[in-house]
């Protein structure tokens, strides 16, 4: 199994491929695109599968990490503007980054409209041999991210404090 792509709600479509492309440093690889509800096409029949009858129409913008992993924006007609984690829900909650600028990335997110929910962590921080750090960070509508400076499996691979 390998990784495809995550989607994610956002209130303004232009403020996120803002946000993904110059905070996070994804690719575009379709930029802002209009969706209509409809049944003609192959994609408006697979929307109303998707969002039901009455959805009204979306924007959407795919985007691309480094390792190509996609992101897919959706903007709806119908929305709020920030999403609110209830933790009580059962659900994805999150996704995770990792970078080689993990202080770089952060500062970027706060430029970008986004904030960092936590001070950074060590994993390890008694051992200067393992400085792997983490941090739960938001974008500018309320979606969580973790950011990793390491890979999941060096950070995981031993117990941690």
């Amino acid at each position: 199994m390998k990784m495809s792509h995550v989607g994610i709600m956002v209130g303004d479509m232009d403020q996120a491929v803002e946000f993904y492309t110059k905070a996070l440093g994804l690719n575009i690889v379709m930029g802002n695109s209009k969706v209509i509800e409809e049944k003609q096409t192959a994609i408006g029949r697979m929307c109303i599968e998707v969002f039901g009858e009455g959805f009204k129409g979306f924007n959407i913008a795919h985007l691309v990490t480094s390792d190509g992993i996609g992101f897919e924006l959706f903007e709806m007609v119908d929305r709020e503007q920030r999403h609110v984690v209830d933790f009580t829900k059962i659900g994805i909650f999150h996704y995770a980054l990792e970078t080689d600028d993990f202080e770089g990335v952060i500062e970027k997110v706060t430029q970008f409209g986004g904030k960092a929910r936590m001070d950074t962590m060590r994993y390890h921080p008694e051992d200067e041999n393992r400085p792997y750090k983490m941090v739960y960070l938001e974008d500018p509508f309320g979606n969580l991210m973790e950011l990793y400076s390491h890979t999941y499996s060096e950070t995981y691979s031993s117990e941690y404090e």
